[in-house]
């Protein structure tokens, strides 16, 4: 065998083996693409079925719940396509388009729960970071054109509405609470604060509830004019009595 041949046969070799660990490379490449997506994906589902699981605190409509099962479905079918042999995700998808077949078919109208007052500062607190996260979440669906623009300005303002009247029934509960404690001057700041939190909003609710703090307020004024008058009257009272006994002095005791 020629040493050219011998040459040539070594280039072939050394030529095979850069283009094997390029595309070896090239593939460790894709599948890592494909696992850092398919994580993003599933990222997606648990924060969107944390979403759907906190349903029994706060009231969700049917194109609420259709949007956020339509975002779990998105992304299972983008994960399949990442893996399109992969069989549990092709059952994952199956079960969920016909979840979302059932809302749109089945659901019983009106809201999946009524609205429970906040009991404590904390629960308000939790729930209007869950309604945050879902104003974030239809927002983004939107402008993805996942939400139509009538059902997601529909349901952005149910979810604004839900967010003042967690806010202003807090706020009236801890105006009560002021009040038992006589702290009078807290909770008209409390009540103020709500009814200028309600000043610029005419929905339904915000008239109700606007209608209410005013009434709380003129009522906590009312029984602060009555306590002064009463004060007055007991001031005039120890003066009448004082001038009395400078003008005929202390009885004497016989």
């Amino acid at each position: 065998m020629s040493i050219g041949l011998i040459i040539a046969l070594i280039a072939i070799l050394f030529v095979l083996i850069i283009g094997y660990n390029v595309m070896l490379q090239y593939k460790t490449k894709v599948e890592a693409v494909k696992k850092q997506e398919s994580a993003r994906y599933l990222a997606i589902i648990d924060a969107t079925e944390d979403l759907i699981g906190n349903a029994h605190h706060l009231p969700f409509s049917q194109d609420l719940l259709i949007c956020l099962n339509q975002r779990i479905l998105d992304a299972l079918e983008s994960m399949m396509e990442l893996d399109p042999k992969n069989r549990q995700l092709q059952q994952r998808v199956e079960n969920m388009k016909a979840q979302v077949q059932q809302l749109k078919d089945n659901f019983s109208g009106g809201e999946s729960t009524s609205f429970k007052v906040p009991g404590s500062d904390k629960q308000a607190i939790i729930m209007l970071k869950l309604v945050k996260r879902l104003r974030d979440t239809i927002r983004s669906e939107h402008n993805k054109g996942r939400f139509n623009t009538q059902a997601y300005v529909a349901e952005n303002a149910r979810l604004e509405t839900i967010q003042i009247r967690i806010n202003i029934e807090n706020v009236i509960k801890r105006a009560n609470e002021a009040v038992v404690r006589n702290q009078v001057g807290t909770a008209r700041q409390l009540l103020k604060k709500g009814i200028d939190v309600l000043s610029s909003k005419n929905d339904s609710y915000s008239v109700q509830a606007k209608e209410k703090l005013t009434s709380m307020l003129e009522e906590l004024d009312q029984n602060k004019k009555d306590q002064n008058a009463e004060e007055v009257l007991a001031m005039e009272e120890k003066e009448r009595d004082s001038d009395m006994e400078q003008l005929f002095g202390e009885k004497k005791k016989w």
